[in-house]
């Protein structure tokens, strides 16, 4: 019996076989793009949408043939058995191209099995037809139906492990579909239905026509493909979201990478073990290391051990406690060994769960600010010892003044070549190293008396070569090297003089087996940390090539009463000293030493205004014969009053005194005449200045000699009266008076001042010419 088609059928079963196809290549794109449990899950989708689909091709076409007048019926268990199978054996395909991708050795064992599948559910499906008539096969047609449907199955593989977009998938879809249907029909030919010739036609009926059955497996089959598709197509939309959303986060999480490294502090962030996971550019720019070197090592391997020790046992404790550590002061230790003062912070990340991520840090180098806080506390140090030496100076002085002035008054009414004037030569001269003491105490203080002139340091020390020579000994060489053109320098040339014989004895003291003293000098622009400001500077140096100094030794070198000189041997107050000429002067000082090479001690010093060198008188020893004097004498110190009084009355000069200034203008305007005004600076109620102002504008041109343990005149007031330091002799007082008169007969002319100091004056500036 020869059977018929229904064409609409037909058609059906190839649409169902093109959108099965369609389904199953686009389900393999989610196969490949899924990953873990959700891959198994597409996996098993695409298996039943490819395997299913072939199933209900099958099916409708079986139920497109029909032959007249015979009631054909299915048997329930071997349908759904050629429903399995396809689904099984493309599983198991899919299964094989997931894992081993589309080598040409995977698609020929995995094509082979989906396409016996297919062949398998094709006559299954036959084999479960149930109607009057005897089926039997051509073998020709048989292979032929094998081979299309293996090699239709390897293309399905093939194409499902490709990237294919929606129009490459629509036409492998319009040919797999035609492929297995054709796979069908070849097999339909092979089949012949053979019917016995008392089987009664006419009874034949079915209790589902066989068209509306294959409608409804065509729906069917149709919707569960659109689901399908439809949760392909979701999934799509949400992989390609998240994607956009993980290379958003990428490039946030890149963006955020890039802004830690970059970030202008050093930063870093630990794991639960204290190892560094990240640390920012900064980070590494300020230990020195690169990140390799870093990364996975504990923190605490960059600390000193002191910090360290710290960080494990109580800032760790702190931080796990309270969650953020604030403010903690470490020191790191750099990879050249430098070490740096940072101050840390830090605070623990936890995920929205809670659990712990990272600890999250910082650190602030604070080097600079620790050494500039050292420095201002050793500034601050510095200044309080000043002003406590200036005070302690300032009475010193006081009592010296009574002891000389006493001793020099003393010494004139003693027997020549006596026990007794030895005895107050000695004491004299005791009291004279004390007054020395005090001058260096003062110079530190910034409080000395100076009086810059234009000096030619070559002269100087030319003119100190044979006292260095025998104050350093014969086992020291002594180096001059000054340049011919060298300007003068605005100095005080005495106190210059104790600057560079002190420097001169340290190196001495640092060349116990000897060795060689340089004494250089030169011009520069500035001192070292200071801009040029165009005021020049003469750089005197002095070098020796003694033992040198450590830092810690060095550090200290100029701070006031250290000494490494042993107990009795040294005050410690030379260089300090001269370091208080040097900013007193507005110069510098400079220390540099290498133990074992020796110290070069460098001091710059203005360049003089006026290029001309002053030569100062070196005897200091000359008494100044003046014509009596009536001389008004002020001081508060009832003492120094009187030791001043009797050394001017010694000198044969007429003395009043007068205990403070108030006192002093009221004898003033009683005395009939006054030659000069000698008074103490620091008094009660009002000071020397301000006496000296109100005793001129009382007594016009009244010379005015000023008088204290140390200076602290402003400008204006030192070039208007004249200075004497404390303590002094009657030498000092009397060359001091005679300056005095003379410096107020230059300054007001000599027909200013009033009679009878003119011919004082007169008289003075002829002994200070002579």
């Amino acid at each position: 019996m020869v059977g018929t088609h229904d064409w609409i059928l037909v058609a059906m079963s190839v649409l169902i076989a093109t959108v099965a196809s369609y389904t199953a290549l686009d389900l393999a794109g989610r196969v490949r793009a899924s990953t873990g449990q959700a891959r198994h899950i597409w996996l098993v989708t695409a298996a039943i949408a490819m395997g299913g689909g072939i199933w209900a091709m099958h099916f409708v076409a079986m139920l497109a043939y029909g032959m007249p007048g015979m009631a054909v019926s299915y048997d329930l268990a071997l349908t759904l058995l050629s429903l399995v199978v396809p689904i099984v054996g493309t599983g198991i395909s899919f299964a094989v191209m997931n894992r081993s991708g589309a080598a040409i050795g995977t698609l020929a064992a995995a094509g082979p099995i989906m396409g016996l599948g297919v062949v398998a559910m094709h006559y299954i499906g036959m084999a479960a037809m149930r109607m009057p008539a005897t089926l039997r096969y051509d073998p020709r047609w048989v292979a032929v139906s094998v081979l299309f449907a293996v090699g239709t199955a390897t293309t399905a593989l093939f194409l499902a492990s490709r990237n294919n977009d929606i129009r490459q998938r629509s036409g492998a879809a319009a040919v797999m579909g035609v492929a297995i249907a054709g796979m069908h029909f070849s097999g339909m030919r092979a089949a012949s239905f053979a019917v016995s010739s008392d089987t009664d036609l006419s009874a034949g009926h079915s209790g589902l026509s066989q068209t509306t059955l294959a409608l409804t497996v065509s729906a069917a089959a149709l919707l569960i493909l659109f689901l399908a598709l439809v949760a392909a197509m979701f999934d799509r939309r949400f992989a390609e979201m998240a994607a956009r959303e993980a290379r958003a986060l990428k490039r946030s999480e890149g963006r955020l990478r890039a802004l830690y490294r970059g970030t202008p502090l050093p930063l870093h962030s630990l794991d639960a073990a204290g190892r560094i996971e990240h640390v920012s550019d900064t980070w590494l720019q300020l230990t020195g290391y690169d990140r390799e070197e870093v990364i996975g090592r504990p923190l605490v391997d960059f600390l000193t051990e002191e910090s360290a020790r710290q960080a494990r046992k109580r800032d760790r404790v702190a931080l796990m406690r309270n969650g953020a550590l604030i403010d903690r002061e470490y020191r790191i230790q750099t990879r050249t060994g430098d070490v740096r003062d940072v101050v840390a912070s830090a605070r623990l990340e936890f995920d929205a769960e809670g659990k712990f991520q990272h600890v999250l840090g910082g650190l602030t180098d604070v080097t600079e600010r620790k050494r500039a806080e050292q420095a201002l506390r050793q500034a601050q140090k510095i200044e309080a010892i000043g002003h406590l030496t200036g005070g302690i100076a300032q009475d010193f002085n006081n009592l010296l003044a009574i002891i000389l002035g006493n001793l020099d008054l003393l010494s004139r009414q003693v027997e020549e070549g006596s026990r007794a004037q030895r005895l107050v030569a000695n004491a004299r001269q005791g009291a004279e190293r004390g007054a020395s003491l005090t001058q260096r105490l003062l110079a530190f203080a910034r409080r000395q008396d100076l009086r810059p002139e234009s000096v030619d340091v070559a002269e100087l020390v030319g003119g100190l070569s044979e006292m260095l020579e025998r104050t350093l000994g014969p086992r020291i060489q002594i180096q001059t090297r000054f340049p011919a053109s060298l300007p003068c320098e605005s100095v005080d040339a005495h106190q210059l003089e104790l600057a560079i014989l002190n420097m001169a004895v340290n190196g001495r003291d640092a060349m116990p087996e000897g060795g060689m003293l340089t004494i250089a000098a030169a011009l520069d622009d500035a001192p070292p940390g200071q801009g040029e400001d165009g005021k020049g500077f003469v750089r005197l140096e002095i070098r020796d090539t003694g033992i040198g100094m450590d830092g810690p030794t060095l550090a200290r070198a100029s701070e006031p009463f250290f000494t490494t000189k042993g107990i009795g041997k040294g005050t410690g107050l030379g260089l300090s000293m001269v370091q208080g000429l040097a900013a007193q002067s507005g110069g510098h000082l400079n220390i540099d030493s290498t133990p074992g090479i020796g110290t070069a001690i460098q001091l710059w010093l203005p360049v003089a205004m006026v290029d001309r060198a002053v030569a100062t008188d070196a005897s200091h020893d000359a008494l100044t014969e003046l014509p009596p004097l009536s001389i008004l004498a002020v001081d508060d110190d009832e003492l120094v009053l009187h030791n001043t009084a009797a050394m001017l009355e010694e000198l044969g000069h007429h003395v009043v005194t007068a205990p403070g200034g108030g006192e002093a203008l009221h004898r003033l305007r009683q005395m009939p005449r006054v030659d000069i005004l000698v008074t103490d600076q620091l008094m009660p109620n009002m000071t020397g200045v301000q006496l000296a102002v109100a005793a001129t504008d009382m007594v016009p041109g009244l010379p005015v000699l000023l008088v204290s343990g140390f200076a602290e005149l402003k400008a204006q007031e030192a070039e208007r009266f004249a200075f004497l330091h404390k303590p002094f002799d009657r030498v000092a007082l009397s060359q001091a008076i005679a300056r005095t008169i003379a410096r107020a007969k230059t300054t007001a002319g000599i027909d200013s001042v009033p009679s009878p100091i003119a011919g004082i004056a007169e008289d003075a500036l002829r002994i200070l010419r002579d």
